[in-house]
């Protein structure tokens, strides 16, 4: 598929899933909100693709919606209003129900929606010149649903601060890796994708089934309660008993040897 706003790259068994629109820092107009959906779709269906990065081309890693569309085409944010009142989202990984291991690697500046995406990844690092705020209040917006899953991250008073605070204060990337919203801070900036390479290869090593597996009963865990949460964990972990991979490992480890897994 042919896109206009982001680029699809295949580095081994990594995919990667990068915002092209450097001249406006990556903001997202409504094209790239339909390309990103499908993107993810194309990258989680490609059986050579084990894990998903996800960063931004040039000065940004996202920057939320278009302003420049919002204010100017005359329709601005109305055309989401039906999808957003019955919670359609596509856009990012968690929308699409994405079952590979998704990394979100922020280069530079993440801002408002692009919030999105870090509390929708698996897994978030980030460059040592990465910079997070929330300017929706400064521009007369409501922060919600990305705030809402970085709460579910992180604690509650860090994104209450960003959510009120908005434009006029910005989160540090070693800020943000001391609040547990990344888990690693790549230093030199221009080594970062090297670094999410790295890590998305050590993660690919791993069963691709097993890994889904892990992922879903992972993200239940944030829906429910303790026990209900561990009950749905068990079925996850039960649904792999017998599967090529849950012999496989065991039997790789003894023979030394890397695993064979099932595509």
């Amino acid at each position: 598929m042919t896109y206009e706003t982001i680029k699809i790259e295949r580095q081994g068994r990594v995919g990667w899933l990068i915002n092209d629109r450097p001249d406006v820092l990556n903001a997202m107009n409504n094209r790239m909100r339909d390309e990103l959906a499908d993107a993810w779709l194309e990258l989680d269906r490609d059986p050579s693709v084990r894990v998903i990065v996800h960063t931004g081309e040039g000065r940004a890693f996202q920057t939320g919606a278009d302003l420049t569309e919002v204010a100017t085409d005359g329709v601005g944010m109305q055309r989401y209003q039906d999808s957003m009142l019955d919670f359609d989202l596509s856009f990012t990984s968690w929308h699409q129900k994405v079952t590979k291991p998704v990394i979100a690697a922020v280069n530079g500046l993440c801002v408002g929606g692009g919030l999105h995406f870090v509390a929708d990844a698996d897994v978030v690092i980030a460059a040592s010149d990465a910079t997070f705020f929330d300017p929706h209040v400064s521009v007369g917006q409501v922060t919600a649903i990305e705030a809402i899953g970085l709460a579910k991250k992180i604690p509650f008073e860090a994104v209450m601060r960003m959510a009120l605070v908005g434009a006029h204060e910005r989160m540090t990337a070693q800020r943000a890796y001391e609040l547990g919203m990344v888990s690693q801070v790549v230093d030199p900036p221009e080594t970062l994708r090297e670094a999410a390479q790295e890590l998305a290869e050590k993660i690919a090593r791993n069963s691709p089934a097993a890994m889904a597996a892990t992922k879903k009963a992972l993200l239940a865990a944030l829906e429910l309660g303790l026990t209900d949460a561990c009950k749905v964990g068990t079925q996850h972990l039960v649904s792999l008993w017998g599967h090529h991979d849950q012999t496989e490992g065991p039997l790789a480890f003894v023979e030394k040897r890397e695993p064979r897994w099932a595509e």
